[in-house]
């Protein structure tokens, strides 16, 4: 089974590229879906709360995302230790369980799965794939998308900085897709790609 990387800035639209790719017929590896597991976890909940205490729990007792991110990107040198403490407790579970995924895929015939991974590069998961995709994107577009989305300018600017930087990404990528116009222009791109995923 062949995995692609999907790579770009925050808001470039990587999860949309991967729902389209998912029409054209591959499988979605979800990074994202499995950091929601990895929090759920019992000992990466209990190291948390031990670290955080009960001011990151929700209303069910289980880890609150948006409480856990104000503290973890903060702008100062403490939100970044913070983030370093989290990233070294959930990444090597969620890398686990993306492994887990792909080889359930792969036992099923799946040919072509797509890993949706904002921090896949810093996490190393990149080495689970064969072909990466960078989603092309200007700035004062995906920060525009950002703000539509809730995020402050700062939420931004944080998130943007604890990730690789986009020359990295755009560099160590096989293909490129400008994301910025219509979606039928995106869509145009990635059909003229697919058969070069597929061979």
């Amino acid at each position: 089974m062949r995995i692609v990387g999907l790579l770009g800035g925050v808001a470039s639209g990587k999860s949309s590229i991967a729902r389209q790719l998912a029409d054209l017929g591959a499988a979605v590896l979800d990074a994202d879906q499995a950091g929601h597991q990895a929090l759920r976890l019992p000992t990466v909940k209990a190291a948390a709360q031990q670290r955080w205490g009960d001011a990151i729990l929700d209303a069910a007792g289980e880890i609150d995302r948006g409480r856990l991110a104000r503290i973890v990107f903060a702008a100062n040198p403490r939100g970044e230790q913070e983030r370093k403490y989290l990233e070294q407790l959930t990444h090597p579970e969620i890398g686990r369980l993306l492994k887990q995924q792909a080889a359930q895929l792969q036992a099923a015939g799946v040919k072509l799965a797509v890993l949706d991974a904002a921090v896949m590069l810093e996490a190393g998961w990149s080495e689970m794939c064969q072909t990466l995709i960078f989603v092309d994107v200007p700035r004062d577009l995906r920060l525009q998308r950002a703000l539509a989305r809730g995020w402050t300018k700062e939420d931004f600017a944080a998130r943007e900085g604890a990730q690789e930087s986009l020359d990295r990404k755009r560099r160590l990528a096989d293909a490129i897709i400008d994301n910025a116009g219509p979606p039928r222009q995106t869509r145009a791109q990635l059909e003229r790609l697919w058969p070069s995923l597929v061979q």
